[in-house]
C-alpha cells in the first residue's frame, strides 16, 4: 500500500511538473493577453521539444502510425498515444546530430501529461484521434502556412471545400490549448466563433489562408500567428536603446510609439506595460520584428516610390483551389528517400481530404507517390505564383501551355516505363520456365541413368542380406532359449549328484536328458546330448561357460550376445535406409540437372 501510494504521489508530481515550471516563469506579470497565451504556449512548445519537430515529420509519423486510416471521432487509449509519442521522439533523435540529443523519456512524460490533462480532463482514459491531430500539428514547429493547409485538408471534403461543422470541431479542440494554460477566459470557445470567422457560405484554401493570416487575424485565434512570431525573433538582436529602462540594445521584438516621437520600448517593457514621460499606455504602438538601418530604410522607400519593390506582398502563395487529378504513378519506378517528408503537400494545397483504407493498403509505395506528386505541385505553384507577381497578364496562356507540356510528358514517361516493365516481367517469366528441369533431359543423360541402376541393384542386395539376418537372428534366438534350458537341466542334475555322493566330481556325468535338436545356418543339423555339441555354430562367451564345466549363471553373457546380434541388425536397417534416402534424392536431383546427385552417388 505505501508503494502504491508512492507511486501515485510520483505520478501527480510529473502531472504538475510542467506547469509548475510555466508559473516560475511568471508569464502573468505579461499586460496583455494575446501575449501572455501565446508566451505560455511557446514555452509548452519548448520544454516538451515539440518546436524541434517539422510539421511534415508529424504527418509522418501519423502515417506511420495509421491515424489517417481512423475516424476522426476513433478513441485511442493513453497506452496507444504513449507509443505514437515515443515514435515521434525517436525518429527526432536519429535525425539530431549526437551532440543535440534530447531526453526522450522525459519529453514523452511531460508532452503525455499535458496532453491527458488538456483533452482528458474526466479522466476517460482516452483521447480522439482528431484531438491529438489537431493538438501535435498546432504545437509543433514548421511554417504556419503549411500547418493551416494540412489542418485544412483534415476539414474540407473532396471538392476542396471546407466545411463548417469540421472547422467548428476544429476550433472546440484548438481552443482547449489556451484553458490549458489558465487563459479560458480570453481565448474560450464560444458557439458564434465560426461565423466571426467565416462569414462566407463557401471557403475555399486560399480564402481560408487569408483569414487565419491576416492581420489582424480572427479575435479567438489571434495567438497562434503570434507565437510564430514569438518563435522567430527569440535571437532578433536590435541596436536601439529601450526609451524606459535605458538597455542599450533590444532582443526579440522593438515597439515604436506612433504619437511619440523616437519613443521605442523593449519587449519586455511593453509587455509590462511600462511608460514614462508624455508617452501613455493608451498610444497605438507598432510592433517591429526586425532592424534596418536608416540607409537600408532610405533605399527600400526610393526603390518603392519608384515602382521596383512590390507595394502590398501577400501573406502566403497562391495554391490552386481545386484538386488537380493525381497521376498514375502505379508502375513508375521507386526513388530513393529524401530527406523532407512532403507526404500531404498534395492533399493540403488541393483542399482534399486524406486518402481512403483502398490506397493505403501500400503505405511505402503511397508515400514515394505523394513525395513525386507533391514536388510537381509545389513546382507548378512557384511557378504560378513568380508568374502572377513578376509577369504580365499575357504570359499566364504561355504558363499555361508549359505546364499541359510538363503533364504530357510525365504521361508519355509513364506509359514507357509500363511498357519497359511489362517487358522486364516477360523475360523474367521465360528465364524461369527455361531453368525448370524435364524428365526429357534427365533421360538423355546416361550416366545418371547407370548409377540409378547400380543404386537400386545395392539395395536389392541389401535387403535379401537383411532378410537372411533376420532368419539367422530368429534361429539363434531359438538355440538360445535351448541352452537355458539345458543349463537349467544340468544345475538341478548336478546339484541332485552332490547330495548323494558328495566326493563325485561335478564335471562327471553331465548329459542332457532332453535332447533338442538345434538347426542352424551355420552349424547344419545336428542331434545333440551334451551341451559342448549344442554350442555348435556359437561362440564367445556361451561357449566359454560350457567349455569350463563348471556351472554358473550365464543369464548375462546370453543377453550380451543378443545384443550383439541386435545391434548388428539395426546398423544393416540403417545402412538400408540410407540407400533409400540417396536413391530417392538422386531421382529428384535427376529431375533438377543431375549434378548435385552424381557426386552424392560417388561419396556413397
Amino acid at each position: 500500500m505505501i508503494e502504491e501510494g508512492s507511486k501515485r504521489g510520483k505520478a501527480m508530481v510529473e502531472k504538475r511538473q510542467l506547469f509548475m515550471e510555466m508559473r516560475a516563469q511568471n508569464f502573468d506579470v505579461i499586460r496583455l493577453s494575446t501575449y501572455r497565451t501565446a508566451c505560455k504556449l511557446r514555452f509548452v512548445q519548448k520544454r516538451c521539444n515539440l518546436h524541434l519537430v517539422d510539421v511534415w515529420n508529424m504527418i509522418e509519423a501519423f502515417r506511420d502510425n495509421g491515424l489517417n486510416t481512423l475516424d476522426h471521432n476513433a478513441e485511442i487509449n493513453v497506452s496507444r498515444l504513449e507509443t505514437i509519442l515515443s515514435s515521434i521522439y525517436y525518429q527526432l533523435n536519429k535525425r539530431l546530430p549526437t551532440t543535440h540529443q534530447i531526453n526522450v523519456e522525459q519529453s514523452i512524460g511531460l508532452l503525455l501529461n499535458f496532453m491527458v490533462a488538456t483533452y482528458d480532463s474526466e479522466s476517460h482514459g482516452k483521447l480522439t484521434v482528431f484531438s491529438m491531430k489537431s493538438m501535435l500539428s498546432t504545437m509543433c514547429g514548421g511554417k504556419i502556412v503549411d500547418k493551416l493547409r494540412y489542418i485544412f485538408s483534415q476539414i474540407s471534403d473532396s471538392s476542396g471545400i471546407m466545411m463548417f461543422a469540421k472547422f467548428d470541431q476544429f476550433l472546440r479542440e484548438v481552443l482547449k490549448l489556451p484553458t490549458a494554460v489558465f487563459e479560458g477566459p480570453s481565448f474560450g470557445y464560444t458557439e458564434h466563433s465560426v461565423r466571426t470567422c467565416f462569414p462566407q457560405q463557401k471557403i475555399m484554401l486560399n480564402t481560408f489562408l487569408d483569414v487565419l493570416m491576416a492581420d489582424p487575424p480572427p479575435q479567438c485565434l489571434v495567438w497562434l500567428p503570434l507565437m510564430h512570431r514569438l518563435a522567430n525573433v527569440e535571437n532578433v538582436f536590435h541596436p536601439v536603446e529601450c526609451s524606459y529602462c535605458r538597455s542599450e540594445s533590444m532582443m526579440g521584438f522593438r515597439y515604436r510609439c506612433q504619437q511619440c516621437h523616437g519613443y521605442q520600448l523593449c519587449q519586455s517593457c511593453f509587455w509590462r506595460g511600462h511608460a514614462n514621460g508624455p508617452h501613455s499606455n493608451q498610444h497605438q504602438m507598432k510592433e517591429h520584428s526586425s532592424w534596418k538601418s536608416p540607409a537600408k530604410k532610405l533605399s527600400h522607400a526610393i526603390s518603392k516610390s519608384l515602382g521596383c519593390v512590390p507595394i502590398g506582398e501577400p501573406p502566403h502563395p497562391v495554391f490552386p483551389e481545386q484538386a488537380e487529378r493525381p497521376q498514375e504513378l502505379t508502375h513508375t519506378v521507386q526513388p530513393k528517400p529524401v530527406a523532407n517528408n512532403m507526404n500531404d503537400t498534395m492533399l493540403m494545397s488541393s483542399g482534399a481530404p486524406t486518402p481512403t483504407k483502398s490506397v493505403l493498403e501500400s503505405p511505402s509505395r503511397l508515400d514515394e507517390e505523394h513525395r513525386l506528386i507533391a514536388r510537381y505541385a509545389a513546382r507548378l505553384a512557384a511557378e504560378a505564383g513568380n508568374s502572377t507577381q513578376q509577369c504580365p497578364p499575357t504570359d499566364l496562356g504561355f504558363n499555361f501551355d508549359a505546364n499541359k507540356q510538363q503533364r504530357q510528358l510525365i504521361a508519355e514517361l509513364e506509359n514507357k516505363n509500363r511498357e519497359i516493365l511489362q517487358e522486364i516481367q516477360r523475360l523474367r517469366l521465360e528465364h524461369e520456365q527455361a531453368s525448370q528441369p524435364t524428365p526429357e533431359k534427365a533421360q538423355q543423360n546416361p550416366t545418371l541413368l547407370t548409377e540409378l541402376r547400380l543404386l537400386r541393384h545395392r539395395k536389392d542386395e541389401l535387403e535379401r542380406r537383411m532378410s537372411a539376418l533376420q532368419e539367422s537372428r530368429r534361429e539363434l534366438m531359438v538355440q538360445l532359449e535351448g541352452l537355458m534350458r539345458l543349463l537349467k537341466d544340468e544345475e538341478q542334475k548336478q546339484a541332485s549328484q552332490s547330495g548323494s555322493s558328495p566326493h563325485s566330481s561335478p564335471g562327471h556325468g553331465a548329459g542332457c536328458s532332453m535332447p533338442m535338436p538345434i538347426r542352424s545356418t551355420s552349424a547344419g543339423s545336428t542331434p545333440t546330448h551334451t551341451p559342448q555339441d549344442c554350442l555348435a555354430g556359437v561362440g564367445g562367451d556361451v561357449l566359454e561357460a560350457f567349455a569350463q564345466g563348471v556351472p554358473r549363471n550365464l543369464r548375462n553373457d546370453l543377453l550380451v550376445a543378443a545384443d550383439s546380434i541386435t545391434n548388428t541388425m539395426s546398423s544393416l536397417v540403417k545402412e538400408l535406409h540410407s540407400v533409400d534416402d540417396v536413391g530417392v534424392e538422386e531421382e529428384t536431383n535427376m529431375r533438377n540437372g543431375g549434378d548435385r546427385g552424381t557426386l552424392r552417388v560417388q561419396k556413397h
